[in-house]
């Protein structure tokens, strides 16, 4: 009984338009209630679950990341793209796939990212003829892959969740990232070339070292992330307050674009960011708890291995189930509520907590990027004034792409644990 209240609540709320955390939260008192637990148990089963210092990074990645957009790091490192990328035809769409990539290593959030990346290029692009679909679909799948790439605010959240290793699982999504972002470039390449879209012309050496010289404090940023966890300097929680100083220091002394006026708003801004995640954690954390303790997680284990004792059609069920969670809530409420339902079922059949990880972060960004509850679709839309049907039609063969990869990660678990065996 409680599963069907649990979802059958949530079911109701989503139906409502009530947001997923507040939906998610209401379902479970019901079923607290129902079930006869002290009303003290939902306080601090809410509270415990945000109670956690691997959880502390994303505040930190937050406020790194919103220090970023308001430092000027984003216009410098699409400035840079654009000198090396100048005599590639359709340029300006290069420049959003290594935008993306470079961004992604930076800021931990998907969404952001989008939203950052179309404002300045969606604009250029409309001038320059690109087909605003085309441009969009380019800019939701590019923003995107800060889901994928480390810092990614959804891989701690999946860490922290599955007691997976952080740091490893930073350093195996290097590989499938890039993979996706490099796709994303080759099919941006044969669409430019189609349509004849123009070369926005190069720039000397001269030009370029100073764009770069312009743009290295924004790239070292990932850098530093991933060399500092990787050698064991930091945390990656650490690290997360490491990048944070450090965007603030780049963007006040150095691009001086931050002056001590703005820094009340941009710590509002990262803490609204915080907030909206947090509320989600400790809601759907309360979710699952409900869920394990009527021990649904492992009744669906048992379902889904007694259909098939072959690993890999279990796999391809895994990902079908991912991906359609994916179409109806976000990475954060996904991740949380399919780690302890999924995750026993992955350990059964031999895979790899990290490898499974990955499987279900690329899985949930796809979701950004699909109907009903596609996130990064809907920001994309808005910016660029594209009807969500037309912009899905263009979203296809990114779809393709990253689908791509992810049956890589899945079915090749040496494509990403090379990353951090030891």
């Amino acid at each position: 009984m409680i599963p069907l209240i649990l979802f059958g609540g949530f079911a109701l709320f989503l139906v409502l338009g009530l947001p997923v955390a507040f939906g998610i939260a209401i379902a479970s008192l019901g079923a607290i209630l129902y079930q006869g637990y002290p009303m003290a148990l939902f306080g601090q089963r809410l509270f415990t679950s945000v109670d956690s210092f691997p959880l502390m990074a994303i505040p930190l990645f937050m406020l790194a990341g919103a220090l970023m957009g308001h430092g000027g790091i984003t216009s410098r490192i699409i400035s840079f793209a654009l000198s090396i990328f100048g005599n590639v035809r359709g340029s300006l769409a290069q420049v959003v796939s290594a935008s993306g990539v470079v961004m992604g290593g930076v800021s931990g959030s998907g969404v952001a990212d989008v939203a950052a990346l179309g404002t300045v290029m969606i604009p250029e692009m409309k001038k320059r003829k690109y087909d605003v679909s085309f441009s969009a679909a380019l800019v939701a799948c590019s923003g995107s892959l800060a889901l994928i790439l480390p810092p990614s605010i959804a891989i701690i959240i999946y860490g922290v969740s599955a007691q997976a290793s952080i740091s490893d699982m930073f350093l195996a999504a290097i590989a499938p990232g890039l993979a996706i972002g490099a796709g994303f470039s080759l099919y941006a390449y044969y669409y430019a070339r189609k349509h004849g879209y123009p070369v926005e012309g190069g720039v000397g050496w001269a030009e370029k070292w100073r764009r770069f010289k312009d743009a290295s404090w924004a790239l070292m940023m990932p850098v530093i992330i991933i060399g500092g966890i990787r050698m064991g300097i930091f945390t990656p929680t650490e690290g997360g307050a490491v990048v944070a100083v450090y965007a603030f220091l780049v963007g006040m002394f150095i691009y001086k674009e931050i002056t001590f006026a703005d820094v009340p708003k941009i710590c509002v801004e990262a803490a609204v960011g915080t907030a909206v995640v947090s509320v989600i954690i400790a809601a759907t954390s309360l979710f699952g708890w409900l869920l394990t303790n009527a021990q649904l997680p492992q009744a669906i284990a048992t379902a889904i291995l007694g259909l098939s004792d072959d690993p890999l059609l279990l796999l391809l069920l895994i990902n079908i189930m991912l991906l359609v969670v994916g179409m109806f809530l976000d990475s954060g409420p996904a991740i949380l509520l399919m780690t302890p339902i999924l995750g026993p079922v992955a350990t059964q059949i031999g895979v790899d907590p990290v490898q499974f990880g990955l499987i279900m972060v690329i899985n949930l960004t796809i979701g950004l990027l699909t109907p009903p509850v596609g996130t990064a679709l809907y920001v994309a839309s808005s910016i660029s004034g594209m009807s969500i049907l037309r912009l899905t039609r263009a979203l296809l063969p990114f779809w393709g792409i990253m689908l791509s990869v992810l049956m890589l990660v899945t079915y090749w678990p040496g494509f990403t644990s090379w990353a951090f065996s030891k």
